[in-house]
């Protein structure tokens, strides 16, 4: 990072200044009532004029655009330039906007800002892509090459997933560093707000056909806390190969996300597909300082979601490494009932054992990649499919589970793979593995007999003598 007269170490100490006072409520409450009532699609139809762009005319490897405040999105959020030696802020101008096809016929003068998005020559060294974006509360999302937008990454999360309202902190203000014209890199601060809390974030983007956000957070809470939730991502999932398509929706398959994959410090990779039942479901994988964990969408097969205009395959992952000890806590899995693609209904956050006090700073780091694939992952079989259907008397299930890569393909059907299937109650009958001569793949078929149980933990993988052949499969089944 260039020489600045801003750090991290002084933005720390903001917050933890601010954690020392009571929340002053910003100004949500008091946007004009025109800008309130905007659909999220007169919201986006108010644009940036592309001339006003930030360092347009610069030749430097990011340029920045900036949202107006309206329909969701009704916080003020203060945006500032490093530049060398002088720290600036931008001026709200109506003049900044294009309203031609939105229902506004004015705004105030000193409306402010709701957000940012950075531009990168991602795909095209002569044209420049949306790369990040940072809207609403502490959400913010970013793409790697050739990617669509899809899930998000939150700063923070508080209390999600709970029988009680959830507590949304927000970036009340950012400080981006002008990069230089051979920075691979952009630089970004950001100050958290809260009722319960404050903190102080140092964005590190780096762009490619993996893009890498570095973190570095510092918390510090003014009240005790039920749950947190570090490094959270949120996602959609509708419907997959494991679940029955909505009669009337032509598509295969509708989700940003369609799995959990988990690395524990025991050397086991998980995989959880997602599921979109009638009710809340919420599950917890229990771990010391996790190696890594993230939302995944596995099927970039364009037949398996026939949809031109949304792209599903070309979504990206999330992959979460922590950097230092996290301690002990959990990876929680939150799947929330949702009947339409437009809603996020998945979390996934890191929910730490230890409790949380007032008058604490919970420091963290960890590095978070958007990617399409992760090459550096361990070339063993991965699940590929999951499918359950109705077993050979009333009540009973049957699953079959393809697995597929790393050395599968090369090992014959002759008895030295076994395969592995526990259930955590109920009973596991008929359970085999066998390879298709046709894909290279294996099949895991088996069946489960429920008896009086309501919901049962599956889990299964492939072995040979001397070690697994593939990461575990994790599946949660309840009674319909």
């Amino acid at each position: 990072m260039p020489d600045s007269p801003f750090d991290f170490e002084k933005l720390r100490g903001a917050a933890a200044r601010l954690a020392s006072e009571p929340m002053v409520p910003g100004d949500a409450d008091r946007l004009p009532q025109n800008l309130a009532e905007l659909t999220p699609a007169q919201f986006h139809a108010i644009r940036f004029r592309p001339e006003a762009t930030i360092w347009r005319d610069e030749a430097l490897p990011f340029q920045m655009q900036l949202f107006h405040r309206g329909s969701y999105f009704r916080q003020t959020v203060k945006i500032n330039i490093i530049d060398e030696e002088q720290i600036a802020a931008i001026p709200y101008s109506p003049t900044l906007f294009d309203y031609a096809d939105s229902p506004l016929e004015g705004t105030p003068e000193d409306l402010g800002f709701a957000g940012f998005r950075l531009l990168h020559p991602l795909n095209r060294s002569d044209h420049l892509d949306e790369v990040a974006v940072f809207l609403g509360a502490s959400y913010f999302r970013v793409l790697a090459s050739g990617q669509h937008f899809g899930l998000s990454a939150r700063g923070l999360a508080i209390d999600t997933g709970l029988p009680k309202r959830e507590e949304f902190p927000y970036f009340r203000e950012f400080w981006i560093q002008k990069p230089r014209p051979d920075d691979q890199s952009i630089h970004i601060f950001a100050l958290l707000d809260s009722a319960s809390l404050t903190g102080a974030y140092h964005f590190v983007l780096i762009p490619g056909i993996e893009s890498v956000m570095q973190v570095r957070a510092s918390v510090f809470t003014r009240q005790a806390l039920q749950k947190l939730g570090i490094a959270p991502l949120t996602s959609m999932f509708l419907y997959g190969e494991n679940s029955t398509p909505p009669r009337d929706d032509l598509r295969p398959e509708v989700h940003d996300s369609d799995g959990l994959l988990m690395a524990g410090n025991n050397g086991e990779w998980i995989w959880r597909p997602l599921t979109n039942r009638s009710e809340l479901q919420i599950s917890s994988f229990q771990n010391e300082s996790p190696r890594g964990f993230g939302l995944m969408q596995r099927d970039r097969n364009a037949r398996s979601y026939q949809d031109l205009d949304l792209n599903y395959e070309r979504r990206p992952s999330a992959w979460i490494e922590p950097q230092g000890d996290w301690g002990s806590g959990v990876v929680q899995l939150i799947e929330i009932p949702s009947d339409a693609e437009r809603y996020d209904n998945i979390a996934l956050l890191w929910v730490p054992e230890r409790a949380v006090e007032p008058g604490q700073e919970w420091p963290f780091r960890y590095r978070l990649r958007f990617a399409s694939a992760f090459n550096d992952f361990p070339n063993t079989g991965r699940t590929l499919q999951t499918r359950e259907g109705a077993g050979s008397e009333p009540g009973r299930r049957r699953f079959a589970v393809e697995f597929g890569g790393g050395t599968l393909a090369e090992i014959p059907d002759d008895g030295t793979v076994e395969l592995v299937v526990s259930a955590s109650s109920g009973q596991i009958l008929e359970s085999r593995g066998r390879k298709s001569d046709a894909t290279g793949t294996w099949l895991a078929l088996f069946e489960l007999d429920p008896g009086e149980e309501e919901s049962i933990e599956l889990r299964a993988f492939l072995k040979d003598q001397d070690h697994a052949l593939s990461e575990t499969w994790s599946y949660l089944w309840k009674r319909s």
